[in-house]
């Protein structure tokens, strides 16, 4: 086997989100002589990112005060802010005088969560840190003492049975004094040092959403920029799952609008997908796009454990930042500014530790740090919100949320500790329910997955490894067939797993790799955890415009 080249470096940072992006920028603000490489699997920056977005600016306030001069996020300031319960054919807007302070987008801004990353790059590559798309990190590498002495980047060039190809080129190990993981939610390498060093040995597991997001442009006369709206409510009312939607009037004459549905429901018969695309033929929501043109597609499982689900942040030579940690604000479906005030509190850490002349130890500092921090203050505000309307349902989990936030911000506190089960754990067989007969899609509002996957811009090397591993191959044919009726194929947005010869009675699961948006719900949501997703060859996966 060709020996891997190494590079040493002073920091390295798995993943050019916006977390990983702000803290390689404070660590060049620390010490413009630190040697930071931030390894991005996607073709580009933002290529993988996806979010709503309405953003939180105060860690951007922090960071880069002059940001509103030239970042593209600034065009478009919120103006207005809805939030609507929906009934089949209503809806009941929901006086925004209820909610607490927090809840407020008043000062926030929308747009597109990948173009702030693009931004942020050339922002991070402007004062000397090293971005390297296409490139993802498959490995993690440690020292003699068990310490994280940096990453080792995907082999390029490997045939589908793992013989080398002629254009092969082995990966390449990139050695560092401290390693961030900023993958984003249920990261890879993140899920691995969570085991590895038990960092949730004293917290609640994550709990995890599905984002189902899409643009498109509207009719003139119909575009109201910097006017937000969020449902809750139908049509997952119908199936007791809850989640909601949300409709963002952005830049040139788009929306922005997706469908959010928590991972925690019973009903194996639940398509997150299908959810979202009866949604869009609700009359508030139809009367928004009918007549425009769908532009993109795309899909990103979302934190949402809250504050207790947080685990231990640091150990040796490394720390989680961002969504790898779990800092997203469920009820305001926010997390970049928390995410972006992750990185920079780690790269303060790192900072003083390499002026000390430490390495590859452990940045308590850096836990301490943010627990102190407004991240935990806004966080603690909510930490309930979630647990309460996963265990009560949208209607009354939403009262008791709401109540259990004001109390919180007045500093009243109730002695109430809500637990978690994993996504996984939470489906149930599926002789207890009734199939779901979804509606077929017309082509206007509502569309089939492969077609949406298409506008994704979704593209994997074919003959390579499968990244989506099945740990024994007989589950599921064995177990998730007869017990859950093959869920694979309803819980995944882009099609990728499908059983062939169910009417001959004898189903076998199909993977479709090459479908694969790296979404990672298959990771989370497979009722056997049987599933791991892998990197695949760089640059693979979807290529978001504008998301």
């Amino acid at each position: 086997m060709s020996e891997r080249e190494s590079m040493p470096v002073d920091v390295v940072i798995v993943g050019a989100g916006a977390a990983g992006l702000a803290a390689a920028i404070r660590l060049k603000q620390i010490d413009e002589a630190l040697e930071v490489v931030v390894l991005e699997k996607g073709s580009e920056v933002g290529a993988h990112i996806l979010s709503g977005a309405v953003v939180d600016p105060r860690a951007l306030d922090e960071l880069l005060p002059e940001w509103r001069e030239t970042c593209p996020l600034a065009q478009v300031p919120v103006t207005e802010n809805h939030h609507w319960v929906l009934s089949r054919n209503g809806k009941i807007s929901m006086p925004h005088l209820t909610m607490p302070p927090l809840m407020s987008n008043d000062g926030n801004y929308t747009g597109s969560l990948g173009n702030l990353c693009r931004w942020l790059a050339e922002r991070a590559e402007e004062m000397g840190v090293q971005v390297f798309p296409g490139f993802p990190a498959s490995e993690v590498l440690f020292d003699e003492a068990g310490a994280v002495m940096g990453v080792a980047t995907q082999d390029m060039g490997i045939a589908s049975d793992g013989s080398r190809k002629g254009d092969y080129e082995p990966g390449m190990e990139l050695h560092a004094k401290y390693t961030l993981f900023a993958e984003g939610a249920r990261g890879h390498l993140t899920k691995r040092m969570k085991s590895h060093f038990d960092l949730e040995a004293d917290c609640e597991p994550q709990v995890y959403g599905l984002g189902i997001k899409e643009l498109w442009d509207i009719p003139a006369e119909r575009h109201e920029p910097g006017r937000v709206i969020h449902t809750q409510g139908w049509p997952l009312s119908e199936s007791e799952t809850w989640g909601g939607g949300f409709l963002y009037h952005q830049a040139n004459g788009q929306v922005a609008l997706g469908f959010v549905t928590a991972l925690d429901y019973a009903n194996p018969y639940v398509s997150p997908f299908q959810e979202f695309q009866r949604w869009k033929h609700h009359p508030a929501i139809r009367a928004v796009i009918e007549g425009g043109k769908r532009v993109a597609y795309g899909a990103r499982a979302i934190n949402e454990g809250g504050w207790q689900s947080v685990p231990k942040l640091a150990f040796p030579g490394g720390a989680l930042i961002g969504c790898s940690a779990g800092f997203v604000n469920v009820p305001r479906i926010k997390g970049t500014h928390t995410a972006m005030k992750s990185g920079m509190l780690a790269a303060d850490a790192i900072g003083a530790a390499v002026a000390a002349g430490r390495e590859k130890d452990e940045l308590s500092e850096y836990d301490s740090s943010l627990r102190s921090s407004w991240i935990a203050d806004e966080l603690q505000l909510v930490k309930n919100a979630q647990p309460l309307v996963a265990k009560f349902g949208g209607a009354i989990g939403t009262l008791l949320a709401g109540a259990d936030m004001w109390l919180r911000t007045l500093k009243i506190r109730l002695p109430l500790t809500m637990k978690h089960h994993t996504d996984a754990e939470s489906t149930r067989r599926a002789d207890l329910y009734q199939p779901i007969d979804y509606p077929k899609p017309d082509g206007a509002l509502s569309f089939d997955r492969l077609s949406s996957v298409f506008l994704s811009g979704t593209n994997h090397e074919e003959d390579q490894p499968c990244h989506l591993v099945l740990k024994d191959p007989t589950v599921p044919e064995r177990i998730n067939w007869p017990l859950y009726a093959g869920p694979e194929a309803r819980y995944c947005p882009a099609g990728v797993y499908e059983f062939t010869g169910v009417e001959e009675g004898d189903p076998k699961l199909v993977i479709n790799a090459q479908n694969c948006v790296h979404c990672k719900t298959c990771d989370i949501k497979d009722p056997t955890q049987n599933i791991e997703w892998v990197t695949p060859e760089g640059g693979g996966g979807p290529n978001y415009p504008n998301m």
